[in-house]
């Protein structure tokens, strides 16, 4: 993926006000439950869990198993790149 694909694809998937308030709500207490985050949004769980699969999918979030859930968390490596990229235009 080129220096350009990169920046947008870590773009796009900030182009939403819910992907946004997630992310800074993972910053802000390091790990999260999927649970705690949709009650921190108006939305359905379905939709909490779409907004979260398009941040770990543009690896901005990691996401790992505990029993029935997954517990989130911010990639700060990922988001010092993005800050990079920024940087760079």
């Amino acid at each position: 993926m080129t220096h350009d694909q990169n920046l947008a694809a870590l773009c796009k998937a900030l182009g939403h006000p819910a992907r946004v308030a997630i992310l800074k709500h993972l910053l802000q207490v390091d790990s999260c439950i999927c649970g705690e985050i949709v009650s921190i949004l108006p939305l359905a769980q379905s939709t909490v869990s779409q907004h979260l699969k398009q941040l770990k999918e543009a690896g901005l979030i990691r996401g790992e198993i505990e029993g029935p859930r997954i517990c989130y968390c911010a990639d700060k490596d990922r988001l010092a790149e993005l800050k990079q990229l920024i940087s760079s235009l």
